[in-house]
């Protein structure tokens, strides 16, 4: 490994340093690779081997992942057959390469950023890729992780090292104390609305602060989720005991006097005092107000209490031009109240919000109360599903007239069946509203689960705080 410069460091930088291999002549740093996740779209890399004549370098840091194909509602019945292909090709690459897999039947089995993390295989320290853009959600660890694409994940199923250009560093200070009804959700709406969609691009932000120390591992996985909305190019909390007590037990972390050690190094990460980094932002957590998107980018991001914007108010002509583009699609008005925009569905689910703590908040707004709108609830994982079923989350979704479905992408990707009608307007816990994301058409509202189930129970988007403050 290349020799770590004196001096200060930030989490990352330590990171970077302990991963290097080589530099070349033109900056790009050959990189060591922990931990390689692979689902359905690995099948282009996996050709690539064949072609090749060549295996999986090391299967025993590859791990494959049934999610984006994967039907929720499989129960009892037959799949499509281009569904079933995409996983037949998943359950045929990692068998015939050794690698393990968490597929279809695997009592394990669900988003591939929600199982690496409850089975113990993201730990802080780490490097961590896969082929799908929002793997920075394993930064909550403070490991370093981040989406590849098809050439890349073949290179690292070949190798089990990756050529990278070192990023800029960046820290989001969030200090203060959240209002009741207000998440991590809120917390990265409010830093991408702020910065823009581009606003962190060649940056690897660390997260730090009062406020994101206050959050579960949950909560941290959240933010890490939507920092690639914000162009970087991966996210991280530093570990803390927050972290260790988290992965305590989990099945594939160290183990006794092994576990005793890693929580040595891994205290070791975070940045030191006075680490530099290239550029820093602040934000009050006490003024984050709960958010939801306007528009077709999760920059488009606004406090629940505002209005659509004006076009006609910006200066700035091509922005002013992207917000009419923006307000056409999603079929609203220049300067309408964001709690006047009524919703046809919801979706509660994804890699930002499907964990068992996006699933308790959801259903503390719902208890009791009847969604006015159908809606979907995607459990992130099947053991996220027991879980949920064993504190009788998923009665209550029911009784409020909602869909509790399996584990996987789900209504996120529409690409497994699950998808928003044309035209319609659905209220969402995911981290995308591009055009049709959710389905050809499809106009997409992005939030937390509780406003999400605000939305449901009054039809249209919401303030939660008021049902909230009904229950204290």
């Amino acid at each position: 490994m290349a020799q770590n410069p004196s001096g200060p460091k930030t989490l990352f930088d330590k990171l970077w340093d302990s991963h290097a291999i080589v530099t070349r002549e033109d900056g790009q740093t050959l990189l060591w690779v922990d931990r390689h996740f692979v689902h359905e779209g690995s099948f282009h890399a996996f050709n690539k081997l064949k072609e090749r004549g060549a295996r999986v370098a090391r299967p025993d840091l590859t791990f494959g992942v049934a999610d984006h194909y994967v039907p929720t509602r499989r129960a009892g019945r037959s799949i499509d057959p281009a569904i079933r292909n995409m996983l037949d090709q998943l359950e045929r690459n990692t068998s015939e390469n050794n690698v393990m897999l968490f597929g279809l039947n695997d009592p394990r089995q669900g988003i591939v950023h929600v199982v690496g993390p409850e089975q113990g295989l993201t730990l802080p320290g780490l490097l961590i890729v896969c082929g799908d853009s929002h793997t920075s959600t394993h930064g909550a660890f403070g490991a370093w992780a981040f989406g590849i694409g098809a050439s890349e994940v073949a290179h690292v199923l070949m190798t089990q090292t990756l050529w990278q250009r070192k990023p800029k560093r960046m820290r989001i200070n969030v200090d203060g104390t959240l209002a009741p009804g207000i998440g991590a959700k809120d917390i990265a709406l409010s830093i991408i609305g702020r910065i823009g969609a581009d606003g962190a691009q060649g940056h690897a932000i660390e997260y730090a602060g009062s406020a994101i120390r206050a959050l579960s591992m949950e909560g941290r996985l959240t933010l890490c989720n939507l920092s690639i909305e914000a162009g970087a190019r991966c996210g991280m909390v530093a570990p803390d005991r927050t972290t260790i007590d988290y992965l305590r037990g989990r099945p594939f972390a160290p183990v006794g006097a092994d576990f005793d050690k890693a929580v040595e190094d891994w205290m070791r990460l975070p940045s030191d005092s006075d680490a530099v980094f290239g550029r820093e932002v602040v934000l009050d957590a006490s003024e984050i107000a709960p958010v939801v998107t306007w528009g077709v980018s999760p920059e488009d991001a606004l406090p629940i209490t505002t209005s659509v914007p004006d076009p006609n108010t910006i200066l700035d002509s091509g922005k002013a031009a992207q917000i009419r583009d923006a307000l056409a699609y999603m079929d609203l008005k220049p300067g309408q109240k964001l709690t006047d925009i009524r919703i046809d569905r919801i979706f509660i689910g994804s890699c930002t919000n499907s964990r068992i703590e996006d699933l308790r908040a959801a259903a503390k707004v719902l208890a009791g109360r009847k969604s006015k709108v159908p809606g979907l609830v995607s459990p992130g994982s099947s053991l996220v599903k027991q879980q949920a079923e064993a504190e009788g989350l998923d009665r209550i979704f029911q009784e409020a007239g909602l869909e509790w479905v399996e584990s996987g992408c789900s209504m996120c990707v529409g690409m497994n069946g699950d998808i928003v009608q044309p035209n319609e307007r659905c209220a969402s816990t995911t981290n995308r509203n591009f055009k049709g994301r959710q389905g050809p058409g499809a106009r997409t509202h992005l939030m937390s689960p509780a406003m999400v189930a605000a939305a449901a129970v009054v039809g249209h988007l919401a303030d939660v705080r008021p049902l909230i403050k009904e229950r204290s």
